[in-house]
């Protein structure tokens, strides 16, 4: 698939969701629209499956018929066969094509039953019995609840029953047409759309948006950043990871990644991330996302890990108890961040799940670089004492969808192989204004990344500074305080700025005169006294 079918299959399926959602916010369609492609893409993967099985034997899946004996034994077999090879199973009758054929009012030659147009009822069914197909198997955990937020009842899709009906029919018909080319194994076309479609809702739904999504290029950097000296990884992991782009990003800029860890709170965003695994064709056995709090319970602290991104909630608050002093992930430090900004917990809770040769990289609001009090007291510590803060990125401002301020990506590494220095990289001019919103493009995240591999000062954009002088300053890590971007304004031409105002003394005189002239033929004084002339 070329890069322009492409775009065509995500603005397809973008005005899909935009036509169809009616009246409902697009942060509410969201769940619905993603849940069908997700159904879809089930469907067809199990029916490619199912039918390279059947091959030999010259039976399509889709026509078996579940009413004979002949059928069962063939679909209980392929049923077995999914659940260890996908994880999950769906029968003929169940597939996308069939349910949106009933919808349609249309008979599926392939699919014997009565025709009529009520679906709801069904693909409830369906739904719930995709989940239970997984139930005693290694994939349950990965498929529980994974549809609870389609919720084909609510209001939300129309008044009445038939509304509602007539909506989802609709959706599932459009949705019936478009090739998601499967068969394309080097093309993750659907992946790509999945992805191109939680950017779009993510920028309609505005600051609810940062709930769930890292802008493209800030997890493109993320991912390059913490694969830039390791591409074959055994653990990635992101503890707030949202519909999951920023781990997908980082298994993209790998070369391998064996396994993909992730925890968030969201319940709905949780299912998203799920969806999204599967859908990048991340097998079950490949992905472990949780759904708690990161902070509270954490669901992975006996593991450690090669990679860790994260894009948490800037300035959460959280409990800030003092039961936390006796977890290891914060007692080291002596102190807790505050319970109304809980950026400097997230920094502890990673650096701590962290292997000793991996790499993190975080993105956070430009306080974590300043603030005092107990977050100066760990900003300090991770300097002095573990020594493990490896570079400060400066972000230009406007770039997420929850919030236009400045922000800074931190790089963490337990081993350094430059402990006597950090790098200070201040790319905040780096970005093109489209509309309303700044964009960091490729060029520049490269630039970033060249500059952080190869460590060197750059003129009003990078400088490498040292401990010592991190020291000096209090180890306020200011990005200003270590790269100078002052721009000294042009000198002033005091000359040529008196001459500019003689000149406009003299074109003043003459227009009071020519003034009083007009008054004194009038007859009347001028309203003030003109230098050179008597009235």
């Amino acid at each position: 698939m070329s890069e322009e079918q492409r775009r065509q299959l995500q603005q397809q399926l973008w005005n899909i969701a935009n036509t169809l959602r009616g009246k409902m916010g697009a942060d509410e369609f969201r769940d619905y629209i993603l849940g069908f492609i997700f159904y879809k893409y089930l469907s067809e993967k199990i029916q490619r499956f199912a039918d390279a099985e059947l091959a030999q034997e010259n039976i399509k899946f889709a026509e078996l018929n579940e009413a004979t004996k002949t059928g069962q034994d063939y679909i209980e077999a392929l049923e077995e066969a999914a659940l260890d090879e996908l994880g999950y199973f769906l029968k003929p009758s169940e597939l996308f094509h069939a349910i949106a054929m009933k919808g349609s009012n249309q008979h599926d030659e392939n699919n014997a039953g009565a025709t009529h147009n009520f679906i709801l009822g069904d693909l409830t069914k369906i739904l719930k019995n995709i989940e239970q197909s997984t139930l005693g198997t290694n994939s349950a955990d990965d498929f529980v609840n994974l549809f609870e937020d389609l919720d084909l009842t609510s209001s939300k899709l129309g008044n009445s029953e038939k509304e509602k009906n007539d909506l989802v029919a609709r959706v599932l018909v459009h949705l019936d047409k478009i090739d998601f080319n499967l068969n394309d194994a080097t093309a993750d076309v659907l992946g790509d759309a999945y992805e191109y479609l939680i950017g779009e809702f993510a920028s309609g739904a505005g600051k609810k948006a940062g709930e769930f999504y890292t802008p493209q290029p800030v997890s493109t950097l993320l991912a390059k950043l913490v694969t830039a000296n390791n591409k074959n990884l055994k653990s990635v992991y992101d503890p707030t990871c949202g519909s999951g782009s920023l781990l997908l990003r980082v298994k993209r800029e790998a070369t391998t990644v064996d396994k993909i860890y992730g925890q968030e709170l969201n319940r709905t965003t949780y299912n998203l991330a799920r969806m999204n695994m599967i859908l990048h064709d991340v097998h079950y056995a490949d992905f472990d996302i949780k759904q708690e709090d990161t902070l509270e319970r954490p669901q992975h602290r006996d593991l450690r890990f090669d990679a860790i991104v994260a894009n948490p909630p800037f300035s959460a608050q959280w409990s800030a108890s003092q039961l936390h002093m006796n977890d290891d992930r914060f007692s080291v430090y002596g102190k807790l961040a505050p319970s109304s900004k809980a950026d400097m917990a997230f920094v502890q809770h990673m650096v701590y799940q962290l292997a000793e040769e991996g790499t993190m990289a975080v993105v956070l609001p430009h306080g974590v670089l300043f603030r005092g009090a107990a977050e100066g007291h760990i900003r300090q510590y991770l300097i002095e004492q573990l020594n493990c803060l490896d570079a400060v990125i400066g972000l230009p401002a406007n770039i997420f969808f929850a919030t236009s301020i400045p922000t800074c990506v931190l790089v963490f590494k337990k081993c350094r192989k430059n402990p006597d220095n950090i790098l200070f990289i201040d790319a905040s001019q780096q970005f093109e204004k489209v509309k309303t919103t700044n964009v960091i493009r490729p060029e520049h995240i490269q630039k970033i990344v060249d500059t952080y591999k190869a460590r060197t000062d750059e003129e009003k954009y990078s400088q490498v500074a040292s401990i010592e002088s991190i020291k000096a300053n209090d180890y306020n890590l200011n990005i200003p305080r270590y790269v100078d971007t002052f721009e000294a304004e042009d000198a002033i031409d005091l000359g040529a700025i008196s001459a500019q105002l003689i000149e406009l003394d003299k074109t003043s005189q003459a227009t009071d005169a020519t003034i009083a002239t007009f008054c004194k033929e009038l007859g009347i004084e001028p309203p003030f006294a003109v230098q050179g002339h008597s009235a």
